[in-house]
């Protein structure tokens, strides 16, 4: 097989959905009928195959994305079951970066779910082609024509049925297939790997000839043979339909709907032919951009683009990295030419050389050595010593820099303090080691108070991180309450002069900076401009301006929390020829700023998180009067049966502890879902209150 051929058989794909709509259920069976698992792992008997962390099979959860290779009618698919739950979004963001499709799995009862959306967005970002599979179709309640309904009006997508379903609910036995026009009939007992095909039952033959058409109708547009060919006939060859799906699954015109039930083994396999026959080789998609250069404004459209190219010289993108008791694994997505065991590559984001000791292709936490990677695969790297998240590999003699990954702001803090004196150089290694797996992950010190503190996306996100701590390295650990992780920031302009005069003795110190501090436009940066004319301040000091504002920028001036979204400018200054030098400048700045400020109208942000609860109607009026308490604006509300949905946004503080209330509220009824939306000044009553606990 020409490597060319090789790479027209492999499928890279990721299998994302909310929380619990049976992402890692759908996994296991793959792994099953691919003959990758001699049994079927289930997630509430603790195991599975990809949830393979002891706190994945103790709260039947997914935290990390974890890779797994299997081979499917002569074809390799390597698939990244990723996680649903939005304290770990960070797994599918990076997941999705390096991925040529996705499989969105919807749930059949609830239909498009928050994290479905958040992740569907992202999808969108990366410009991933992506099938959906309607699951969970066995449940009482499940309603296939209700959650495709929710795909339209939740997505803006236009979703195109290629099966609908026969049965509901307890009755679901099989699906209709619109592209063969019969029907597809699981028989029970045999784990679902034996089905029949029959003729479409009678009820369904007028649905099935309308979803046809409108399959026809949709598909053929994206291609003008095709369309010849239906004109002339009145109907196209199956290859020819396959084309054109597949045509418009790439270029995002529509998007492919499957439907079935993992967890009684109904619809996987069909789902597997359509990864094959749908989604893209990876020579099929354009490739991945070059990044562009720091700190520069460009158009992305206009960057250029390295092509999937098993001819190329080696290039590759660190998605992912997990230390073990092996060492450190390095996930790298390979998008150009080809690497062996023993080469060493330029790592181009941090401009060092790495050697690649050993490779091997992940099956969850097994692994097979391989001694070659090529273009399109997806491997996981040993020896690497300094390659980060979204670093790029390449040969040195083409250095090359891929598009980065771009990650979420962390919303919650904790202390974390070692219970004996022994134990802080572990735990700082141990805290290194995690922060370097988890980018969404920070470790800062406080300067006023000397403690470790640890930020992360939520209480789960920090929770799993605590328990890692102790159970992977050994370190029993203090945990002080969660806090919020607040900002400062400024509302009005204001020019601010500062000298900086010190002499006792010996050489003295001298420097003055004007600088002009204004709100920025740009979220989340601080933004630097020199506008010294005539050498008032001379050019080796101004670095040291800068500087000095961003260390002072890290303690606010109202109650200590980071600064953001500022612009400074250096209007003028002055120096002397014996007595200034950089360490001076850098402090008259830091001062400048401690001053400049108090005048520019600072004010405490807080995060507001979107929030959405389902729960019976008849608690509606109770949920919605305690988030009113609790500063939430209600955004709107939803009925879907007996359920009520409740979108609101509310302010991170006044979310702790909320499960239990909820529960509590509803008699256990209720269920909530919250991420991160954006940050907004407080309320003066509370800035007061949260400058008065900094105080204290």
């Amino acid at each position: 097989m020409s490597e060319h051929a090789e790479l027209s058989k492999i499928r890279n794909i990721g299998i994302t959905a909310h929380i619990d709509a049976g992402k890692t259920t759908t996994t296991e069976r793959i792994l099953y009928y691919t003959g990758m698992s001699h049994r079927i792992g289930e997630v509430h008997e603790g195991n599975t195959t990809t949830d393979y962390m002891a706190q994945e099979r103790e709260r039947g959860i997914t935290i990390t994305s974890a890779a797994v290779t299997c081979e499917w009618e002569g074809n390799r698919i390597n698939i990244i079951d990723t996680p649903g739950h939005i304290d770990f979004n960070i797994e599918v963001n990076r997941s999705l970066r390096v991925l040529d499709g996705a499989i969105f799995v919807i749930e059949g009862v609830a239909g498009v779910q928050p994290q479905s959306e958040t992740n569907w967005r992202l999808a969108d970002r990366y410009n991933v082609p992506r099938i959906i599979f309607i699951n969970k179709l066995d449940r009482t309640g499940a309603d296939f024509w209700h959650a495709f309904g929710t795909l339209k009006e939740k997505l803006d997508i236009v979703a195109l049925p290629l099966q609908l379903p026969i049965g509901a609910e307890e009755n679901f036995i099989g699906v209709v297939d619109l592209i063969e026009m019969r029907a597809i009939v699981w028989e029970g007992g045999e784990l679902g790997a034996k089905f029949h095909y029959e003729d479409i039952p009678d009820d369904l033959k007028e649905k099935a000839a309308e979803a046809r058409q409108e399959l026809l109708d949709t598909a053929l547009a994206v291609d003008e043979a095709a369309m010849e060919e239906y004109f002339e006939k009145g109907d196209v060859s199956k290859e020819t339909l396959k084309r054109c799906i597949k045509k418009g699954t790439i270029s995002g015109e529509f998007r492919p709907v499957l439907c079935g039930t993992a967890f009684k083994n109904k619809g996987v396999q069909p789902l597997l032919d359509a990864v094959i026959d749908y989604l893209p080789a990876p020579d099929e998609v354009e490739g991945i951009r070059i990044a562009p250069p720091e700190d520069e404004e460009v158009d992305e459209s206009f960057l250029p683009i390295v092509p999937v190219d098993p001819e190329g010289k080696f290039a590759g993108l660190a998605f992912k990295i997990i230390s073990d008791k092996y060492g450190t694994l390095t996930f790298v997505r390979v998008y150009r030419g080809q690497l062996s065991t023993g080469d060493t590559v330029l790592n181009t984001t941090k401009g060092i050389k790495e050697r690649v000791g050993r490779m091997f292709q992940m099956h969850a936490d097994k692994r097979q050595e391989v001694k070659t990677v090529y273009a399109g695969d997806i491997a996981a790297f040993v020896g690497l010593k300094d390659t980060g998240t979204g670093d790029t590999l390449a040969d040195p003699s083409d250095p090359v820099v891929l598009e980065r990954m771009q990650f979420p702001v962390p919303v919650i803090d904790i202390s974390v303090e070692p219970k004996t004196k022994e134990a802080v150089e572990k735990m700082t290694l141990a805290l290194q080691k995690l922060t370097a797996e988890d980018p969404s992950l920070q470790l800062r010190t406080d300067q006023e108070t000397g403690q470790t503190i640890l930020s992360g996306m939520g209480e789960l996100h920090l929770d799993i991180i605590v328990d890692r701590l102790r159970r992977e390295y050994g370190v029993e650990a203090n945990i002080g309450a969660p806090q919020v992780a607040y900002r400062e920031t400024i509302t009005k302009p204001h020019i601010e002069t500062y000298t900086h005069k010190k002499q006792s003795g010996g050489s003295g110190q001298f420097a003055e900076v004007k600088i002009k501090f204004e709100p920025s436009e740009k979220k989340d940066e601080i933004i630097f401009e020199n506008s010294v004319v005539g050498g008032a301040v001379p050019k080796e000091y101004i670095p040291a301006v800068e500087k000095g504002i961003r260390n002072q920028a890290t303690t606010g001036v109202l109650a200590g929390f980071e600064t953001v979204d500022f612009k400074f400018t250096l209007l003028d200054g002055k120096y002397h020829d014996v007595d200034s030098s950089a360490l001076a400048f850098e402090i008259a700045a830091k001062a400048c700023f401690r001053e400049g400020m108090k005048q520019a109208g600072p004010v405490i942000l807080e995060p507001i998180m979107d929030v959405e609860i389902t729960t019976p109607n008849d608690h509606v009026g109770d949920v919605v009067g305690d988030l009113n308490r609790r500063r939430g604006i209600i955004q709107n509300q939803e009925t879907a049966g007996s359920t009520v949905l409740i979108r609101a946004q509310v302010p991170l503080k006044e979310m702790f502890g909320y499960i239990s209330h909820l529960r509590s509220a509803t008699k256990g009824r209720a269920s909530f879902t919250m991420q991160f939306h954006h940050y907004e000044p407080v309320p003066r009553n509370v800035a007061e209150e949260i400058m008065a606990e900094r105080r204290a």
